[in-house]
């Protein structure tokens, strides 16, 4: 049957730490991966940096194709195949999330946990230029600078025990990306957030923060 995208998104319990007064969620016990099949009205679906329609587009997957979910996460409204809603799906052999909107599974319930551990990437709120992804397997930070708007795209970024804020800019303009390593140790977690900012080595005036993102390194 259809999926409804309409439900309220499942509860499932996390390890809360506080650092600063911020709320950073733990591991969360792992969940099988779901699997659905993309319907669009014939052409490709495209698939985003961060769950919402203003992240930049990392590829393409075909209508009727399979895909294995993740994750799923809350993002900004779409209107797809079945109807309009804000669950995203993350996708990791695609490198990104792709609308729910356009997915059909065989349940009317959520079929994956939250994203937030693992999930690897966001963007800067309010449809700013920054966007950011972890890569787990050596521990980099990639961010990324998507439009001229008079800011640096920054990642702010603390480690387990409360260390931080680090920060990894890019303040190379539009269209570029700044690839960088982040010293974090072996199987335990870094928390982030996707900001913009005017570039400092003070502390910075973070503007636009995304949601905070925890993810482990491998």
């Amino acid at each position: 049957m259809k999926r409804s995208n309409l439900r309220r998104m499942a509860g499932l319990g996390a390890v809360l730490a506080t650092i600063g007064g911020l709320a950073v969620g733990g591991a969360l016990e792992a969940s099988a991966a779901a699997t659905g099949t993309v319907k669009t009205a014939g052409d490709p679906l495209n698939v985003r940096r961060a769950p919402t329609a203003a992240a930049t587009a990392v590829k393409t997957v075909a209508n009727g194709a399979s895909v294995t979910i993740d994750c799923q996460v809350k993002g900004t409204s779409v209107t797809g195949t079945y109807g309009t809603g804000t669950l995203w799906d993350y996708v990791p052999a695609l490198g990104g999330y792709i609308s729910d909107t356009y997915v059909f599974t065989n349940s009317d319930e959520r079929v994956a946990p939250d994203c937030g551990v693992g999930s690897g990437s966001g963007q800067c709120a309010d449809a700013c230029a920054g966007e950011g992804q972890y890569r787990s397997s050596d521990s980099h930070f990639l961010v990324y600078d998507t439009s001229s708007d008079g800011y640096s795209a920054v990642v702010a970024y603390w480690l387990k025990g409360g260390a931080g804020p680090f920060y990894v800019w890019n303040s190379g303009g539009e269209g570029t990306k700044v690839d960088k390593a982040a010293t974090v140790p072996h199987g335990t977690w870094v928390f982030y957030k996707v900001c913009v900012a005017n570039y400092t080595t003070a502390k910075p005036d973070l503007k636009s923060c995304s949601d905070g993102i925890t993810d482990f390194a491998a």
